[in-house]
């Protein structure tokens, strides 16, 4: 159980109390200095603690949002601080400051007056008793740097999630968001940026102004919260604002500053018409309580469960009742891991339906696809209701939706073989290959760009000035084919056509969507004038997989950085094996020398930090040529068995390609060097598949044989090895927040 500490006597009549236990507080009160710090060292260490006014007045999801979200080492809103554990030791410094400010401005260089008692409650000065209601700003000047708390670098805890907090102007992120993958991370930032007045002690730097959060419908809709959440009864939405009277300095709100100034980032959710007030009297109180019976914060928790963007089939065919399921599940205590594993076994059992080849399974097979994908929004939007976020709930999220979609492929391809003799497991491959490819482009470009300096560019602003424009949003986010169009499109097609011609489909569908979002965020690349800091250039060599080969290359041609070195031989290393392996065909020696071409062009290309505008595109481009040797070699082999065994292969790379994409946005880097070294690295496993063809290719199942071999051998090492790391993994908790999982 967390802890909650009440820095004065409680409020008569107040509920505050009752609120904190509802969220599973232990509340425990302290009249001053002296006491917070008692009931601090109290806590045991591995706890959540939280300091709360006791005149404090405001919904209960307010203090929910402020005091329970795991994503964050320190939250607040006006009135109340929480901090994790890592936090603590300096909440206990500014503990013990604010006490000795206390002790030092009642003594008056003599004996201490009474006045240090309400060190940390209500303040005396009238003087600090200013503006009405709202969050917290934090310290001046550091209104644009409060940043994640880990690693995106800094990411989980920063999107998530996690740290897309980057100096990208507002124009170039609604323009990131137009890939399948906009940038995912949650932000740590101020509600407000108010200064306070008067700052005469050196804890109050700069005590925390307030923004006022007005009710009205306007208000509501810019907060994302629909005008319906603000309950008319004896108060007029409108007046919401002006009843919320004028609030009390809080020293509180002191101590979040204080966290602030010291380097710790407070998170301080936006409220919306949400109320947080420490009224300076009672009638301030009285009118502080209209306000928030004036909301309904339930409706409120309700709309915010739903992501901030999402795909127009999701947003209009999904999160209306999706919600209400999310709702229903937390009242009876289902987690988001759970309803995660739901999505995933309904999916297999629709890819199960699939493999049956007959068209009442089809039928089947495409409801419950979409029954799966509702599970799969239920689940984060479960999150974000109860706030239930974890590091091994976004693992299991992202790995379960490209499990799950690659599992009914894999049944569309059998159930086509069982129909009619169609062999269509080229196609599937060649499915899977182009949607991880498409996915490794959204993720090195975001993390070669959230924190990159000077982030702006004409392509950029052009595509902020396009979503000004309502109906473009909603067009363009359907272009790039996101999972929720992506998914309705398949079960339709499965349901009423063949696998064949579904496939057909999709490869259409997910290569323009490729060529529009890879041609804008090139254009992006070229007209910004960015400088990328070493952890993004760190990111993209992680993302790059480099095996040993290309690492010897690496470091017998030292390079100095080049604007486009890195992109135009990964450029050429790609078009050479692809365009060997297509030429020669199975069985030629020919392929084996263009794979160790492009082990040497490997290692040109990443032999210097990846600083470059367009070096982003490195790891797709080795990406896209060990999958695409792999389904040529394949495919080409006309050996029985060895397209069903080359799926496997690539599913198992491409799950260690995933994995080393979520670990680093989750803060804590690619996966032990050891193992990318031990499964060969890109350039390795292509030597060695090609190596295999030519070998085998006059054995009946020999390069069938070695590619299942290849592939349990690199599913157990990659399995064993991520399941280990995420099940015991201590990295801060994350979860996407701001865009649609493509």
């Amino acid at each position: 159980m967390s802890t909650a500490i009440l820095t004065g006597a409680p409020v008569a009549g107040s509920s505050l109390e009752d609120g904190l236990r509802s969220l599973g507080f232990d509340v425990r009160t302290a009249n001053d200095a002296a006491g917070v710090t008692a009931e601090l060292a109290a806590v045991p260490a591995h706890e959540r603690v939280a300091l709360v006014d006791p005149r404090f007045v405001g919904h209960v999801h307010t203090l929910r949002l402020a005091l329970t979200d795991p994503r964050f080492p320190a939250a607040a809103v006006r009135g109340a601080l929480s901090v994790q554990p890592e936090a603590r030791a300096a909440l206990a410094r500014a503990v013990t400051a604010a006490a000795a400010t206390a002790r030092t401005s009642g003594s008056g260089g003599g004996a201490p007056t009474a006045a240090p008692a309400r060190a940390l409650g209500p303040a005396e000065s009238p003087e600090r008793e200013t503006a009405p209601t709202g969050v917290p700003a934090t310290v001046p000047g550091r209104a644009g740097q409060a940043r994640p708390p880990l690693g995106s670098a800094p990411r989980p805890g920063a999107d998530a999630g996690g740290g897309d907090a980057g100096a990208a102007s507002s124009a170039d992120t609604a323009a990131h968001a137009s890939g399948e993958y906009a940038e995912s991370r949650s932000r740590t930032r101020p509600s407000g940026t108010a200064a306070a007045p008067g700052a005469a002690d050196a804890l109050t730097v700069a005590a925390p102004g307030e923004a006022t959060h007005g009710a009205s419908p306007d208000r509501a809709a810019a907060a994302g919260v629909h005008a319906d959440a603000v309950q008319s009864r004896s108060v007029a939405p409108a007046e919401v604002a002006a009843m919320r009277g004028a609030d009390a300095h809080s020293r509180v709100d002191d101590l979040a500053a204080a966290l602030d100034a010291e380097g710790v980032p407070v998170h301080r959710p936006e409220l919306g018409v949400l109320v947080a007030a420490v009224p300076a009297d009672a009638l301030s109180r009285a009118k502080a309580q209209d306000a928030v019976d004036a909301v309904d914060d339930e409706r409120v928790r309700l709309r915010s469960a739903v992501k901030s963007r999402d795909g127009f089939f999701t947003t209009f065919c999904i999160s209306p009742y999706s919600r209400y399921i999310a709702r229903w599940c937390a009242r009876r205590g289902l987690t988001p891991n759970q309803v995660t594993t739901a999505s995933l076994l309904t999916a297999l059992i629709a890819a199960a339906c699939a493999a049956t080849g007959t068209r009442p399974g089809f039928v089947s097979a495409g409801v419950l696809l979409i029954a799966s994908f509702v599970l799969d929004c239920t689940d984060g939007q479960l999150a974000r209701y109860s706030l239930q976020y974890s590091t091994l709930g976004a693992w299991l999220d992202a790995t379960f939706d490209r499990a799950k979609e690659y599992a009914y492929y894999a049944g569309l391809a059998l159930g086509a073989a069982r129909a009619d003799g169609d062999d269509v497991w080229a196609l599937a491959l060649g499915a899977m290959v182009l949607q991880t490819c498409r996915h490794v482009v959204d993720f090195a470009f975001n993390e070669a760009n959230h924190d990159a300096t000077g982030n702006t560019s004409p392509t950029a602003a052009l595509s902020g000035r396009l979503d000004s424009v309502g109906w473009t949003v909603w067009v363009r986010r359907m272009i790039v084919l996101p999972i929720g169009e992506r998914w309705a499109m398949i079960a339709v097609l499965t349901a009423f056509t063949t696998p064949r011609i579904t496939f057909y489909v999709l490869l259409v569908g997910c290569a323009l969507a490729a060529c529009y979002t890879t041609a804008g965020r090139v254009l992006r690349s070229l007209t910004r004038r960015a400088e990328r800091t070493d952890r993004a250039a760190h990111a993209l060599a992680e993302l790059a997989d480099t095996g040993p080969l290309a690492e010897l290359v690496a470091k017998a041609a030292p390079r100095g950085p080049s604007s486009y070195l890195a992109p135009l031989s990964a450029a050429l290393g790609a078009a050479a094996v692809l365009a060997g392996t297509a030429a020669a065909g199975f069985g030629s020696w020919v392929p084996v020398g263009c794979a160790v071409l492009y082990a040497v062009l490997a290692g040109v290309a990443v032999a210097a930090p990846l600083k470059g505008p367009l070096d982003w595109l490195v790891p797709p481009l080795f990406r896209a040529a060990e999958y695409g040797v792999i389904l040529i070699l394949a495919a080409c082999s006309e050996v029985n068995g060895a397209l069903p065994a080359a799926f496997g292969l690539i599913a198992a790379v491409a799950y260690h390609h995933y994995d080393t994409v979520y670990r680093i946005r989750g803060g804590t880097g690619a996966p032990p060097h050891l193992l990318v070294r031990a499964i060969g690295g890109h350039e390795g496993r292509t030597v060695a598949v090609t190596a295999a063809a030519a070998l085998l290719h006059h054995r009946n199942q020999g390069f069938t044989i070695a590619l299942t071999a290849l592939a349990a051998a690199l599913a157990l090492a990659v399995l064993t090895e991520s399941i280990r790391f995420w099940v015991s993994s201590g990295a801060p908790a994350v979860h996407d927040e701001t865009g649609e999982p493509a």
